[in-house]
């Protein structure tokens, strides 16, 4: 066994045992996840090949943690290539065991919050900068400090970060003064910046400051750490401006050494494209001023109850605690309790299901609630203060009063799994019943134009709903968003701007653009 493979051997024990001295919640909130040596070995591998030969590499890893990076560069590069190397580690828990590992080797092993480090000089910045930064949320980040990174970022590239950034946006935006003139740098991030608004400062900091190389997202299916679910990518950037023509390459699945899919972008595209994330299996979105479902509906989400088994009850249930079923209204189940993707009606409008549901929707005052319905009144007081004063109940007057959300027949699954064999992480669903709906569908309410079209037109809705069901699946998730394991999530604003022109040929009228935002502008002044 050579030395590169007996120190890392060691590493990856010390790794393991400070991983088992902290719970899995306690690393989530500090985003504390080690980069596995496979992949390790070919970020560095792959900088290998970016930088040429003759350079001699000045290496930085501003969250080192137990210096898996530090370890594949030892693995890669020539001793006697390596100039300069120099981790920055701000956690005692991990710091402390990996410096004792790594004492007697030439690295600089700097137990400080790379944060608030200052920047070298030109001369000592370094060509080579590899790093796995800590996804800490937003929501575990105090304001303060927030303000703080805020500030730097500004002051180092000129990028204003969302309020919504993850720490590993200012790792990435701060380390711009740390990397040299013409230098590499390989980030492994969430891949969720390819998609959400916050990350749109990173991807203007990737077109505008910097050269944008590569982005290789991995399979969600594949997590490259086991005990985090995020999904991840890899980004490649040079530290100068990218010249007119430069294309981006973007792969997908399977290794960095040999993903399953690849291609090349211009870099000007990326300007106009909202989700990176539809590439490399989608080609460059042509500019169009075509229809899209937010012309033809209004879209929502189901109702969000604020605690689904208080509000929620079956028929059974219901009965039992002899609580009013005129005071309920039949919503549906979760999709994985729907048999399939058209729901008829009973007679009284009630899903043919053998999961029959009916959520609590009353206005009335609970001084008349008491006289009218003491059954229910006494209920209600079950829930205080549990349920009474949860956020979402406590804003609403009465507290447990429900969102109007009328009966609509086109719903659409919120979030859901794709895998080898099912390929529909979105179903939509056409809702013959007079059900509502929980937060865990999307409801398209048809636009007044299409209301009337659809009015007493059972075919119609038929077709319409085969339309939706029709449309491919790339298609959908080039609007949405995957998240680490195969999940899908659809906001509806991204349903919105899925496109629908084949949807104008099945109307009895062409609805060309103009006259859908005249519509549009008559449905707001009604």
């Amino acid at each position: 066994m050579d030395e590169s493979t007996q120190i890392e051997d060691q590493r990856l024990s010390i790794q393991s045992l400070c991983d088992s001295g902290r719970t899995l919640k306690e690393r989530n909130r500090l985003g504390q996840f080690s980069t596995p040596t496979g992949l390790a070995t070919d970020l560095l591998e792959q900088a290998r090949l970016l930088l040429p030969d003759s350079v001699p590499v000045r290496f930085l890893d501003p969250a080192i943690g137990t210096g898996s990076f530090y370890s594949a560069l030892l693995r890669t590069f020539p001793l006697a290539h390596i100039v300069k190397a120099v981790g920055y580690e701000m956690d005692d828990h991990y710091g402390r065991p990996a410096c004792a590992l790594w004492h007697g080797y030439p690295l600089d092993f700097r137990m400080e919050d790379f944060t608030t480090a200052l920047p070298p000089s030109d001369s000592e910045k370094f060509n080579l900068i590899i790093c796995n930064p800590p996804y800490v949320r937003h929501h575990h980040m105090e304001a303060g400090e927030k303000n703080r990174l805020q500030a730097a970022v500004m002051e180092t590239c000129c990028v204003k970060m969302a309020g919504l950034s993850g720490l590993y946006c200012y790792f990435l935006g701060l380390a711009h003064a740390w990397l040299a003139e013409d230098g590499i740098a390989g980030w492994l991030i969430p891949s969720e910046f390819m998609d959400v608004n916050y990350g749109g400062p990173i991807k203007s900091y990737l077109l505008n400051k910097v050269e944008l190389l590569r982005v290789h997202r991995f399979d969600p299916n594949d997590l490259q750490f086991g005990d985090a679910l995020v999904s991840s990518a890899v980004v490649w950037f040079r530290n100068r401006r990218a010249v007119s023509g430069h294309e981006v390459e973007f792969s997908y699945g399977g290794t960095l050494v040999k993903p399953f899919q690849s291609r090349r972008v211009l870099a000007e595209a990326l300007q106009r494209e909202a989700k990176w994330s539809r590439f490399p299996a989608s080609e460059v979105r042509a500019a169009s001023t075509g229809l899209t479902l937010g012309d033809f509906f209004k879209i929502q989400r189901g109702i969000a109850t604020g605690h689904n088994k208080f509000f929620i009850k079956t028929r059974t249930e219901i009965a039992e605690a002899d609580l009013p079923i005129a005071l309920f209204k039949p919503i549906l189940p979760g999709p994985r309790y729907l048999p399939g993707d058209i729901i008829e009606a009973e007679a009284d409008g009630t899903p043919k299901l053998d999961r029959q549901l009916f959520v609590l929707d009353c206005r009335l005052p609970e001084t008349e609630i008491e006289i009218r319905y003491p059954a229910l009144w006494a209920y209600l007081q079950t829930g205080k203060p549990d349920v009474s004063e949860r956020y979402l109940c406590r804003s609403r007057s009465p507290w447990y009063a429900q969102e109007n959300r009328s009966v609509t027949p086109f719903i659409c699954t919120y979030m859901g799994r794709g895998d080898v064999g099912n390929r529909r992480p979105f179903r939509f669903i056409l809702n013959l019943s007079q059900a509502t709906v929980a937060n865990v569908y999307l409801m398209l309410y048809p636009k007044p134009f299409l209301a009337r079209a659809l009015a007493g037109d059972g075919e119609l809705v038929r077709k319409i709903w085969k339309f939706l069901n029709a449309i491919e699946t790339k298609t959908l998730l080039g609007e949405g968003r995957v998240y680490g394991g195969g999940l899908y999530k659809m906001e509806p604003k991204e349903l919105a701007n899925v496109p629908a022109d084949p949807l104008a040929e099945m109307l009895p009228f062409a609805p060309y653009r103009p006259m859908v935002q005249g519509e549009m502008f008559n449905e707001y002044a009604a």
